[in-house]
C-alpha cells in the first residue's frame, strides 16, 4: 500500500521492524532497501543491499540496485562491477 502511494519513508519504518523480526527473509530486506532507495536514504539502502549480495552473490536485482545506489551517491567507479554483474546475470553480454 505504501509503495503504491509512493510513500517510501513510512514503508521503510514498517519494513525495518519486519526485517528485525525475520532477518533471513531476503524478500522483506529487498523491499526495505527499495524503500530506502526511493526515499533517498542511500546509505541505509546500501547497507541492506550489501547484506543481500553477501548472502546471495548472484541476486541480480540486488546487484543492480546496489550499483544504482552507489551511482546516486556519486561513487560511479564502485558501481561499475555491480552493474556489470547485474547485466551478466540478466543475460546481457557485451558484443
Amino acid at each position: 500500500m505504501y509503495f503504491e502511494a509512493k510513500e517510501f519513508a513510512p514503508a521503510a519504518r514498517v519494513l525495518v521492524d519486519l526485517v528485525a523480526e525475520e532477518p533471513g527473509r531476503q524478500d522483506t530486506r529487498l523491499l526495505l532497501a527499495r524503500a530506502y532507495y526511493h526515499s533517498a536514504q542511500l546509505s541505509r539502502a546500501e547497507r541492506e543491499l550489501r547484506v543481500l549480495v553477501e548472502g546471495d552473490p548472484v541476486e541480480q536485482y540486488a546487484r543492480l540496485m546496489l550499483g544504482r545506489t552507489l551511482q546516486r551517491q556519486g561513487r560511479d567507479e564502485e558501481a561499475v562491477p555491480h552493474l556489470r554483474l547485474a547485466a551478466a546475470l540478466g543475460g546481457e553480454f557485451p558484443g
